[in-house]
């Protein structure tokens, strides 16, 4: 594995000394230069379809940090939108969707086939980027899981709890298993066309999954990531693919072997030192500093980051934060955390 990029070979296993770092989030508002593309695109999604510039705000942080992979730059809401759903943004306040809670909305959205005629320019992105970053850097694909793009389409926006779309889970499983299936379906499809664009990877981000308790964790969070991992790894062998159900606690624990991931992303909610014994005995882990070290910095975040490298030292791992950086984060703490890795 002597040639391969870092994180390629932390996500088939190998031990390193100095583990490849990437940061959730890494392209965004904490950077000037950003802010500044953002502002040339005129809103977030026109930059999230308008692939010059959202290969420009990704390669922004692989030029500025040396980052060991760059994720692609669009918005977990798109496959959502590819489905037929209204999506807008509200400056300050986030994403806002037309809601799926009847049968009769349900019925409004398109078939999976047709996702694509959105969701081009995201594949056009990933072209470019596949062109243009530096041979070391791994490129990564992402979409959302299951889970938390349903919670999103049932409410039509974030909530703290998720309420609204355990209550359509309870009320009405039916349409909620119709609409889950629908979205993994997209998902796949939204994934396979990613990775034939040139991701050598893709994430699954379940940002939602620690509100599902017991038997539904397994059937709402594992089992649709299991069968977006079977279906991606059967059209493209050799495929890597990382897991992120953020908050699961416990449910950590066997979550690569029961859904055929190779990696699972910790939030900062776990000990590192406790992942490593129940978590990373089964394979690569990726994470987990929490994100307010990028605000606050200092030797707290210096101590912080070696405890993690320390912790997970025994075996495959890519370093990360726990969640997404905030746009509050000072980019030279972004540094900081960089130089404590490389250096040991």
């Amino acid at each position: 594995m002597a040639g391969q990029k870092k994180l390629l070979r932390a996500l088939a296993g190998e031990k390193q000394d100095v583990p490849p770092i990437w940061m959730m989030r890494q392209a965004g508002r904490y950077l000037p230069e950003y802010r500044a593309t953002r502002a040339e695109a005129g809103d977030f999604l026109k930059l999230c379809y308008n692939p010059d510039l959202a290969a420009e705000v990704t390669l922004q942080p692989i030029r500025r940090y040396g980052f060991d992979a760059a994720i692609l730059f669009a918005d977990i809401l798109l496959v959502p939108q590819a489905l037929g759903a209204d999506l807008w943004f509200v400056t300050g306040e986030g994403p806002r969707l037309s809601t799926i809670t009847t049968e009769a909305d349900f019925a409004k959205l398109g078939p999976v086939a047709d996702i694509h005629e959105t969701l081009n320019p995201i594949y056009e992105t990933v072209r470019i980027l596949s062109r243009e970053l530096p041979s070391e850097t791994t490129l990564i694909g992402f979409a959302g899981a299951p889970w938390t793009v349903a919670t999103y389409m049932i409410a039509g926006r974030g909530t703290p709890d998720q309420g609204p779309a355990h209550a359509l889970r309870e009320e009405n499983t039916a349409l909620f298993e119709a609409l889950l299936a629908r979205i993994t379906e997209a998902t796949i499809e939204y994934l396979s066309c990613q990775i034939e664009a040139g991701a050598e990877v893709v994430k699954i981000f379940d940002s939602w999954a620690g509100s599902l308790q017991g038997e539904a964790f397994e059937k709402y969070a594992l089992e649709p990531c299991r069968q977006i991992t079977a279906a991606l790894k059967a059209r493209h062998p050799g495929i890597p693919v990382i897991g992120f159900p953020r908050e699961a606690g416990e449910k950590y624990v066997g979550f690569a072997k029961a859904t055929g991931i190779d990696c699972v992303a910790l939030d900062n909610s776990v000990d590192p030192e406790w992942a490593a014994a129940h978590v990373q005995v089964d394979g690569c882990v990726q994470g987990n500093l929490a994100s307010r070290h990028m605000v606050t910095g200092g030797q707290e975040l210096v101590d912080e980051t070696r405890r993690i490298v320390a912790a997970f030292r025994n075996g495959p791992h890519i370093f990360n934060l726990g969640h997404g950086i905030t746009p509050d984060a000072d980019p030279d703490n972004v540094q900081l955390m960089i130089d404590t890795v490389r250096e040991g």
